[in-house]
């Protein structure tokens, strides 16, 4: 079985995702309908809880869209709960050497290739060890100097989907002012350098974009799966576009 993120690679590159960070059943549906290919549910920087995730995957199960879970670490019994309940792929934040990215792959894999207990929550899913290791990304997410400095090592480890780039704390851990992440020249050379990783690795390139501009410009660096903007940010922009038309702006 191929995953939704790989199977929506293989028709177009890149892909672009919106990201979540609070309850909320429009935020997926108009992500899915406006053209997006993912949608990324934040368990690091949000208001979601477990049930909350849970309720979205659930309700994003016949949506033509991908998901993928942004997770605070390598804890695997939180790693398995989101699969359980049915994302496609799981971003695991902090990763800055190649043994927490292994231990990262090993929570997704059932034994002996690894350590996650069997226990899938959507009928869905079905029953197939096989299938649902490979329906699975593991996505190691760089963003401190140290993960910068271990990223070919990261990169081969066996397993692993792809990175994912956090510029906002690697450029905190760079001494780049975050008003900078994407455009500074250190940043885009660190950027650069994990972009050619990846690739030399066979792995997928993904980052943070933050917004469209921004996304425009990191495809042409060559990544080829860019999350644009959350649900608060499209509101936000879209509620301001409403208002300065009203007032004939």
């Amino acid at each position: 079985m191929t995953s939704a993120l790989r199977t929506a690679l293989a028709s177009r590159a890149p892909i672009w995702g919106g990201w979540v960070t609070g309850p909320t059943v429009l935020g997926p549906e108009e992500f899915a309908r406006a053209g997006y290919d993912y949608v990324g549910f934040d368990a690091q920087h949000s208001y979601l809880d477990d049930a909350d995730i849970a309720a979205m995957l659930r309700h994003t199960e016949h949506l033509p869209i991908a998901t993928a879970v942004r997770l605070p670490n390598t804890d695997a019994a939180a790693i398995g709960r989101v699969l359980d309940a049915g994302a496609d792929a799981v971003i695991i934040a902090l990763i800055e050497n190649a043994e927490q990215a292994a231990f990262a792959v090993a929570a997704t894999r059932y034994p002996p290739a690894g350590i996650r207990s069997f226990g899938p929550l959507r009928p869905g899913l079905g029953r197939d060890l096989a299938a649902l290791e490979a329906r699975a990304d593991v996505f190691a997410m760089i963003e401190t100097a140290a993960g910068l400095a271990d990223i070919e090592r990261i990169c081969a480890v066996p397993g692993l989907a792809g990175i994912y780039v956090g510029p906002a704390d690697l450029a905190i851990s760079m001494g780049v002012d975050v008003a900078h992440a994407t455009t500074h020249p250190d940043l885009l050379a660190a950027m650069t350098r994990i972009r050619r990783a990846a690739a030399h690795a066979g792995v997928i390139a993904a980052i943070h974009g933050g917004s469209g501009a921004a996304g425009a410009a990191l495809a042409g660096l060559g990544y080829q799966m860019i999350t644009l903007a959350a649900e608060s940010q499209a509101l936000r922009r879209g509620a301001l576009e409403h208002l300065d038309e009203a007032r004939g702006r």
